[in-house]
């Protein structure tokens, strides 16, 4: 499983961990990562992708 975060002007790169890619969602404007928490926001219209799932690539609801 590979994951990345998408928004409507930008695609994340793929990531095979979903903490390595909420901890670099911040760079492309999809979210904030809290260090401290360990917790992750995400923006508006933000959205996770998960590829190598049954259903290929596909928007989960975050």
């Amino acid at each position: 499983m590979q994951y990345r975060f998408i928004t409507p002007k930008n695609k994340g790169k793929w990531y095979p961990d979903l903490a390595v890619a909420m901890k670099q969602a911040c760079a492309i404007g999809a979210g904030y990562y809290d260090k401290a928490s360990g917790e992750f926001y995400k923006y508006r219209d933000t959205q996770l992708q998960v590829r190598g799932a049954p259903d290929g690539d596909r928007p989960l609801a975050a």
